[in-house]
């Protein structure tokens, strides 16, 4: 084992959070079809075709912040690592957020997956005062809110 070790020589970590939009100009949440039509149009050209799941970051009054995404699946699930939900949300001072994915077979019940995904990324919010507001899920057919259904936590 080399006992001289050059401390210079490990990765080094930066955060950095870059906000240019005004406060008047950040669109605001105040409900599921807020949700929905905000993310939509980024799921048009890829609604039926594979799953992806996107975070949108909030501050305390609920205006949007960043919309980041997480995962690219398949045709039938894709990967969440809860972790860099949470990374993503403290790299940009979040206190809120939203899950969002989308169902490329147009049924919009959710998953035993996507509840149990739902209640994990909800739990490790709650040890960094990050509260996890909505998991919508989107397809061709319309929505379904986590929060509007009563099954968020």
């Amino acid at each position: 084992m080399n006992k001289n070790v050059n401390l210079f020589e490990a990765a080094e970590v930066s955060v950095v959070y870059k906000n240019s939009v005004s406060v008047e100009k950040k669109y605001q949440i105040t409900s599921s079809c807020d949700i929905y039509m905000l993310m939509r149009p980024v799921f048009q050209d890829i609604m039926s075709h594979h799953e992806e799941f996107y975070i949108i970051l909030l501050n305390m009054n609920n205006s949007v912040l960043s919309i980041s995404k997480i995962a690219k699946g398949g045709i039938s699930e894709t990967t969440v690592d809860t972790r860099i939900v949470l990374q993503t949300a403290l790299k940009t001072n979040s206190v809120k957020l939203t899950l969002v994915h989308n169902h490329p077979s147009g049924n919009l019940t959710p998953s035993h997956q996507d509840i149990s995904l739902t209640r994990k990324i909800v739990e490790a919010g709650k040890l960094m005062d990050i509260t996890v507001i909505d998991h919508v899920i989107i397809s061709d057919a319309g929505y379904y809110s986590f929060a509007d259904e009563g099954i968020l936590n």
